[in-house]
């Protein structure tokens, strides 16, 4: 059913479609409207039977999906920025134990400083913690990916995590197609955990293993993230088949076949990249984008096969490892280093900074040119920092960068007006 609706109502009936016996979150913005959807349903009794749980905080959030789908409960949760952080012991405990929970990401900044807009720190700080990762476009897009994930996770016993843009994504109010409860029911089987907690035939999960064991668990969680590389395009085409629309996958090519240069990207800037490079398109350049999906595990075959005869590959990313280089565009330089293909990093929207097409035309006609540098951070106002280093160099012990910073930023917006 098409409806206009905001993409947290949108995924809060699309977990309800698939029939999770245990739903447990805290709330934490951008999240909030995703679970008060699903909550809604459950005291409405359109979602059961269903146990929502109310809980402290969300480490206790991930602690109850745990124990639920231990027992042999289908469990979803959802969490965001300091959340994500807060349960990051419980969420390694998930994946080490193989259990199939859905999580949603409503991706948001990291604090300090205090932040609540998007960008994609969260979800990449906890890239490594044994989860499946699915990054979605637009509100269509992370409707039909939630749906996939409760499938993926439960074919393999890993748990997944659907990342969605916050505010961006999560408030908006845009045209999505709702599956039918008899089209989620064909797609969806019932829940046959794998691995199950029974006082009539007991046995252990979690228990102490030791350096004689430990390296090969390690790699039978990776055999698991690399048959997910398999599964997810199966799962995508079966989707189709049965929803009637493509959708999810490992990585979405977009005017690839000819070009020179590709961009790669990952969430809901895709679509403004995409806006450009039609533009560019029109002028003759021959441009293209490769949107990433899945990015844990990460597709390298696939990702290889969309930058295939580019001259050039410009890494747009939301995140950054301080200290050291982009999180994406790291991953990217791997893949084509032997290609002799030229990368660019452009860090971009930390923070919730606007990305605008005005700013993605001149930084990939630098890379064109070849005067973009290996790295780089689109539209840092160069002034503010060079100030603020100066300063610390006179006088360490002052207020902190942050705090001063946010005042000039202030200050230079009241001049404005």
């Amino acid at each position: 059913m098409l409806r206009q609706i905001e993409g947290s109502r949108a995924v809060a009936e699309a977990v309800a479609l698939c029939r999770p016996r245990v739903v447990c979150a805290y709330p934490i913005s951008p999240q909030t409207h995703i679970i008060e959807g699903v909550g809604s349903l459950v005291r409405s009794g359109r979602l059961k039977p269903c146990e929502f749980i109310n809980v402290e905080s969300e480490f206790a959030a991930m602690s109850v999906s745990i124990g639920a789908v231990a027992t042999g409960a289908r469990a979803y949760t959802a969490t965001s920025s300091q959340g994500l952080l807060y349960m990051a012991e419980a969420v390694f405990n998930a994946s080490g134990l193989g259990l199939p929970i859905v999580m949603t990401v409503a991706n948001r900044a990291l604090g300090a400083p205090i932040n609540i807009w998007n960008d994609h720190s969260d979800a990449m700080a906890l890239r490594d913690s044994g989860w499946v990762q699915l990054f979605a476009e637009t509100n269509q897009h992370a409707v039909d990916l939630h749906i996939q994930a409760f499938r993926l996770a439960e074919q393999l016993s890993v748990p997944v995590m659907v990342c969605m843009d916050g505010f961006i994504l999560t408030h908006a109010v845009e045209r999505v197609e709702i599956p039918t409860q008899e089209q989620v029911d064909r797609y969806l089987p019932p829940f046959v955990p794998q691995q199950i907690l029974d006082p009539a035939a007991p046995v252990s999960i979690g228990a102490m293993v030791g350096p004689e064991a430990y390296t090969e668990v390690r790699y039978l969680a990776h055999c698991r993230q690399l048959e997910a590389l398999v599964r997810i395009p199966e799962n995508a085409a079966e989707f189709a088949r049965v929803v009637g629309r493509p959708s999810g996958g490992l990585v979405s090519a977009y005017r690839c076949e000819d070009a020179e240069t590709i961009v790669v990207a990952l969430g809901s800037v895709v679509g403004t990249v995409k806006d450009v490079v039609d533009q560019l398109r029109e002028e003759g350049l021959k441009i293209g984008v490769a949107a990433v999906t899945t990015f844990r595990p990460f597709p390298e075959q696939a990702l290889g096969l969309a930058l295939e005869g580019a001259h050039r590959v410009v890494v747009i990313e939301k995140a950054f490892a301080v200290g050291g280089r982009g999180i994406l565009g790291a991953q990217v330089e791997a893949l084509v280093s032997d290609r002799g293909t030229r990368t660019y990093t452009v860090v971009a929207g930390l923070g919730g900074r606007p990305i605008p097409e005005a700013s993605l035309r001149r930084v990939f006609g630098e890379a064109i040119r070849g005067e973009l540098g290996a790295v780089s951070f689109l539209d840092l106002d160069r002034g503010v920092v060079d100030r603020e280093l100066a300063r610390r160099a006179e006088d360490p012990r002052r207020e902190p960068s942050a705090t001063r910073v946010e005042r000039a930023a202030a200050e230079h917006a009241a001049r404005i007006v």
